[in-house]
């Protein structure tokens, strides 16, 4: 993490956050720069994925660092909108898609907001990861497993960002149509399973490796959406409760009955995703991500802030025992040492 994935993401960041510097749009400019000034976070996390591509590191790390600096500024232009039309969502994250199908036409992104000129940023993303994904010969192997998830994704996107009175609705509606090829979850929990990028970024890793089947990544599909999805994004909810209750956003976590429901529901969550990645290649490395996941959120400036949060932050950090503490204090130590 230290020695090969960092000094990689941070190259590769440096140069976003100068191609954003030069957005002429002020207010797209303000919103990428600052996505990318308060979540770097989850590219340093998410590039950990780039392990699993071999050699081939640097090259899954470029494509993991453009997708997750789409996910980021498209969800800072959503949540400071200057609408709430599921129509501009929707356009905007067309984008997640093209990203992913190097032959699908581009579209206009912008076409139903006032602010439309980005100086090309949105695109540099896009084919940066296309460029990537274009020279995996095995790509046709992971492509409909990586569409799958992504368009859960945009859908999530479009549904929660949509008007307050819109949006339970649209989102229990959404849950309904899926519940029957689910396990037993209620509809947040669905919708965090949706949130993450991390199967993305591991199935397309993963299709560096030549020897990879297109049975290796259907694992890697089931054993990523819902469990090892769904862990991460209710953690990121979890200790975000105080400040979405100050903006009044929506937070799936508050829809628990209580906080040991919450716990036990979380905890349940990752006992799930660390048996269900028994059966993948490198399962060693995917328990150390599960566990790294405990870590980084938990090590939050926020979970102090937050007694319920700090309770419940005790009890799932025993569940990933030692080596989820080392990784605690290393969090911890590092979010301090960074601010």
């Amino acid at each position: 993490m230290v020695l090969k994935v960092q000094p990689i993401t941070h190259f590769y960041l440096r140069e976003w956050k100068e191609r954003a510097g030069r957005i002429p749009d002020l207010e797209l400019r303000k919103q990428a720069l600052a996505s990318i000034a308060a979540k770097k976070f989850h590219c340093e996390g998410g590039a950990l994925y780039g392990l699993l591509a071999g050699l081939h590191y640097k090259d899954a790390i470029a494509f993991i660092v453009a997708y997750q600096t789409i996910s980021d500024y498209l969800d800072n232009l959503c949540d400071r909108s200057t609408s709430q039309d599921p129509e501009d969502f929707r356009a905007l994250h067309e984008s997640m898609l093209q990203a992913l199908s190097p032959d699908m036409p581009l579209s206009d992104h912008y076409r139903f907001r006032r602010e439309q000129d980005d100086g090309g940023y949105l695109i540099a993303l896009i084919q940066t990861c296309r460029q990537v994904v274009r020279g995996l010969p095995s790509y046709h192997l992971g492509s409909a497993a990586l569409e799958e998830l992504a368009l859960f994704y945009v859908d999530l996107q479009v549904y929660k960002h949509v008007r307050k009175e819109e949006r339970l609705p649209r989102l229990q509606m959404w849950f309904e149509g899926h519940a029957k090829d689910l396990p037993p979850m209620a509809w947040y929990e669905f919708a965090a399973c949706t949130g993450s990028t991390l199967g993305i970024f591991c199935m397309v890793s993963q299709l560096f490796n030549p020897s990879t089947s297109a049975m290796l990544i259907a694992q890697m599909k089931n054993v990523y959406f819902p469990w090892v999805q769904g862990l991460h994004i209710l953690l990121d909810y979890l200790i975000d409760q105080e400040e979405d209750r100050s903006g009044q956003d929506l937070n799936f976590c508050s829809y628990y009955e209580n906080k040991e429901k919450m716990a036990n529901r979380i905890g349940y969550f990752y006992h799930q995703a660390q048996e269900s990645v028994a059966c993948l290649p490198d399962a060693k490395f995917h328990r150390l991500i599960i566990r790294g996941l405990l870590s980084i959120y938990l090590a939050d400036h926020k979970v102090t802030r937050q007694k319920d949060v700090r309770d419940i932050s005790g009890k799932l950090l025993s569940m990933g025992g030692k080596e989820a503490f080392f990784f605690y204090l290393h969090c911890w130590a590092y979010r301090r040492l960074t601010g």
